[in-house]
């Protein structure tokens, strides 16, 4: 081999953000002039550099080259030994390159930063904090957390007074400011304050100076300063309102009243009560003489020796019962809320079970779906579905049927929801079910053919 190399061999330290120089030597030891180019491989290769970067050598000769080290100050140079590698290329054959290698020692540094989040808070009970500690350097870094500036007025308290932050990470911690009393009225009070990060130094090392950071809290009136105005202003518009009432609309309406009891309205409202007392005992009249003419063919019967048990023919009179024919429907309501889970089976409740005897007459339907829920609702009775409703499409819907929807005796309205989404409502969190809700009016009859008839 015509060309040889050699680095110094003396302990070489770099210091991140620094530099560091070692001596490269090369000989041709041939017959012809070579030129020499230098290449840096492993670790240290981003940021060493070789001057000059080529040598051209006589035979016989020797030159000398710098290796410049200058790692960078960042958390990503680990401490301590690294391998440095160094290739000399002769431009007359690749073949005859020489290749070097020796280790580099990198110093640890520690490097911290911190920020205050955020820097001013206000409140009436307490202000909250929270201290954000950066560890830039190559090492971990311990550090020590106080506060500066808390009097007897306020308190300053950390969740953690000490942190270990590895190399390229963040730590964070809480702060809180509690001020020693409530203020109850006035202007607010500022607590200024001042919170010192301090790393641990090693032994035998000098002491790191503290990163200080500035902040404050403002403590704010339990009662806002507008708030006796505003009561002062209430008070006001109610008393003019008051002596409105009495000075100008009160007069007004005894007034109107007054004008209204006229001579004509009085002989017009005795003449419609004569009216109304004179149909009432018509109608009196004629009620007790149908009842004498029932009780006469009631004592026909029996004495006919048909005994004494009133016939049921269609042909005989119906009683008066409490609905449809022999009877008023009564009117009732019911409501009901069903919850489900998304990805199951639907949820199915019942609203209304019909009484024996007796007919719903379904008038009105209405359903909610507060949340804005999505997947499907479907309201059945026992003759099929009334409604198949996509959840998406309404938060409120009602329905009101002019001919009714007859449940006969004993049958079930019911809801059924499938949910496919919940839904948020706003300014609220997110449920984890769906709820709907589902309310039903309408009218409970007797059912057909269920009235007592009597007859001759």
């Amino acid at each position: 081999m015509s060309v040889s190399a050699s680095l110094d061999e003396s302990t070489v330290t770099a210091q991140p953000g620094g530099e560091a120089d070692i001596a490269l030597q090369v000989i041709n030891s041939g017959d012809i002039v070579e030129e020499c180019r230098f290449e840096v491989v492993g670790p240290c290769a981003a940021w060493t550099t070789v001057e000059p970067e080529s040598l051209s050598l006589y035979p016989g000769a020797t030159g000398t080259a710098t290796v410049t080290l200058r790692p960078p100050r960042t958390w990503e140079i680990a401490p301590g030994d690294t391998p440095l590698g160094l290739r000399v290329v002769p431009t007359s054959g690749r073949n005859q390159t020489v290749a070097l290698e020796r280790g580099v020692t990198i110093l640890p540094f520690t490097e911290v930063t911190s920020e205050l989040v955020p820097r001013g808070s206000a409140g009436i009970g307490r202000g909250r904090h929270k201290v954000a500690i950066d560890c830039r350097g190559n090492t971990p870094v311990t550090v020590g957390l106080s506060a500066r500036g808390a009097t007897e007025r306020a308190r300053l308290g950390f969740g953690a007074t000490e942190l270990t932050i590895p190399p390229g990470q963040a730590k964070f911690t809480a702060l809180k400011v509690r001020p020693a009393k409530r203020l109850w009225r006035g202007a607010p009070v500022t607590h200024p304050f001042q919170v010192m990060v301090t790393p641990r130094a090693e032994e035998g090392c000098d002491p790191y100076e503290p990163v200080v950071l500035d902040g404050s809290y403002e403590q704010q009136a339990v009662l806002p300063r507008w708030l006796p105005r505003m009561l002062a202003v209430a008070a006001l518009v109610a008393a003019v309102l008051v002596g409105l009432w009495f000075a100008l609309l009160r007069p007004t309406v005894r007034s109107a009243a007054r004008e209204a009891i006229t001579p004509q309205a009085v002989e017009s409202a005795a003449r419609q009560a004569d009216k109304e007392r004179d149909g009432d005992g018509r109608e009196n009249e004629q009620q007790g003489g149908r009842k004498g003419a029932g009780g006469g063919e009631a004592q026909k019967g029996g004495s006919d020796g048909s005994g004494g048990e009133a016939s049921r023919s269609p042909a005989g009179g119906a009683s008066a019962g409490p609905g449809g024919a022999g009877g008023a429907a009564i009117p009732t309501s019911a409501r009901v809320q069903v919850r489900d889970g998304v990805g199951g089976g639907s949820a199915q409740e019942t609203a209304y079970q019909v009484p024996e005897g007796k007919t719903l007459q379904l008038t009105d339907i209405v359903v909610q779906n507060p949340q804005g829920d999505s997947g499907t609702l479907v309201v059945s009775s026992d003759d099929g579905q009334l409604l198949n409703l996509a959840l998406e499409n309404f938060r409120d819907s009602d329905y009101h049927f002019v001919t009714p929807i007859e449940v006969r005796a004993k049958g079930r309205v019911t809801i059924s929801v499938s949910c496919r989404e919940v839904g948020k409502p706003v300014k609220a969190p997110k449920p984890g079910r769906c709820s709907e809700s589902l309310f039903l009016g309408g009218k409970l009859a007797p059912s057909k053919g269920d009235v007592t008839e009597t007859g001759g």
